[in-house]
């Protein structure tokens, strides 16, 4: 780091404490040089994410869509805005650590994944939607596959 005074980059850090919520660093510092103090931020640097879509179009990963597809589909059901915008952020974590580059199947199988355990209507809301249904079977075998248990098979 310069220092804004003399310019140097030999200096010392005084101090470290998280600042922002635990999203950076603040960081006290003493020129070596001259002796005057400042300070500096330390934040992760976010690589944007881009979407490649069913037509081969790239677009820059938007999760205020994702919320708005969440709340078409919890319309009317008891979900909270908060549990809304905490799945979404909880989807865009997820899809980070999978790279740069993602699909919008990758989303959609993300956000249905998580909306499964929130709630069962808005999953078939949603599912709906982003399965492309088409008839009243395409609902049934949904539900089935919702409410598929898992139970271990018993010995006949």
């Amino acid at each position: 780091m310069r220092c804004p005074s003399c310019a140097s980059v030999d200096d010392k850090v005084v101090d470290s404490r998280l600042a922002e919520d635990g999203a950076a660093i603040r960081r006290r510092r003493e020129c070596l040089n001259c002796s005057r103090r400042f300070t500096t931020f330390e934040r992760i640097e976010d690589v944007p994410l881009v979407v490649v879509k069913r037509s081969g179009h790239r677009a820059p990963f938007d999760r205020t869509k994702i919320v708005a597809g969440l709340r078409a589909a919890t319309k009317n059901r008891p979900v909270s805005d908060d549990q809304l915008e905490a799945l979404a952020a909880e989807v865009e974590e997820s899809l980070r650590l999978e790279g740069p580059e993602l699909t919008s199947q990758q989303i959609g199988l993300a956000v249905l994944e998580r909306l499964r355990a929130l709630d069962h209507v808005a999953y078939l809301r949603f599912a709906s939607v982003y399965k492309g249904f088409e008839d009243a079977g395409d609902f049934e075998r949904e539900v089935g596959l919702l409410t598929k248990s898992t139970e271990p098979k018993r010995p006949g």
